[in-house]
């Protein structure tokens, strides 16, 4: 009895742990098209600025009410400054992508991001990457090439905005791991979003656009967006500490269809067989590396 109740108390958190993942990667879509909503009225260096501003708000008072230090001698480490370093990239040419081209498109790339965190880990990290993995990074990477479709009459160099801000989130991710365990989700999504302030002021400065008093329809999508990016937050952590990791972590690939989702039925989008073909390859190659990493874990892939 000891054994089945061990066995169902287990079934039960990773199913936990799925459902909060799925709920985590529906709250980042919706942040998404909240972002791309107020783009429509507002500059992107303004909507970058206001962004960062709410939601360092959030988490500084998330913060405040635990206990937590926001001013931790561990922030100025070198892995936070190769933190705010991609996550600066990451969050400046994905708003751009979001603003400027498809949601679905945007999303699709953005996928690949698990792909490139293991890349990155094998040659920076020096973790051990079996032939297996590799192809099947190759073969992600290809999905990416499909969905952008260099040469085609509908490629847009627009596109290239996603893939440097799909770069700038898995170098962030890489450099999450050798952060300082001193700092707790809280603080880093403090420096997370005051980063989107940075991106914002450099931008407003290259940019050379005036800003304008937001209308009541862009403070609305913006104090969505925060809501949704710091629930999103939240509930991700909560799935990575309820579930195990190799059960929960494939449901990240949700997010790619309620990005392609709200991208048809909000904004009026439309998929191609190139797109659909593309998407495909990257979430199974994703899933493949997730499943081969956990099944030779420790030894070589």
């Amino acid at each position: 009895m000891t054994v089945l109740t061990g066995i169902r108390m287990d079934q039960r958190s990773n199913l936990l742990g799925s459902l909060w993942m799925v709920t985590a990667m529906g709250a980042f879509a919706l942040e998404d098209t909240f972002v791309k909503g107020a783009a429509k009225q507002l500059p992107v260096a303004e909507i970058l600025l206001l962004f960062g501003f709410l939601g360092a708000l959030a988490f500084a008072l998330l913060a405040r009410l635990k206990g937590e230090r926001l001013l931790n001698p561990d922030v100025g480490s070198k892995p936070m400054l190769f933190r705010f370093v991609f996550e600066f990239v990451g969050r400046l040419f994905y708003v751009l992508a979001l603003a400027l081209t498809p949601l679905s498109s945007a999303t699709a790339i953005l996928q690949a991001t698990p792909i490139i965190v293991v890349l990155g880990a094998a040659l920076f990290f020096g973790e051990k990457v079996g032939w297996r993995r590799w192809t099947a990074i190759f073969i992600g990477l290809i999905g990416v090439m499909i969905v952008l479709r260099p040469g085609g009459e509908t490629f847009s160099l627009l596109s290239v905005l996603a893939v440097l801000g799909m770069l700038g989130f898995a170098g962030r991710d890489l450099a999450s791991r050798a952060a300082p365990a001193s700092l707790s989700t809280n603080v880093l999504g403090f420096y997370g979003f005051v980063t989107i302030i940075a991106a914002g002021a450099v931008f407003a400065v290259w940019d050379g656009n005036d800003l304008i008093v937001p209308c009541a329809a862009a403070w609305m999508s913006l104090v969505l967006a925060v809501v949704a990016g710091v629930f999103a937050y939240s509930a991700l952590m909560k799935a990575m500490r309820t579930g195990e990791v190799s059960t929960v972590t494939p449901f990240r690939y949700t997010r790619l269809l309620f990005g392609v989702g709200l991208g048809v039925f909000v904004f009026g989008e439309s998929l191609d067989p190139f797109m659909i073909g593309g998407c495909a390859l990257i979430v199974a190659s994703g899933l493949f590396i997730l499943w081969r990493g956990a099944k030779t874990a420790p030894a070589s892939a």
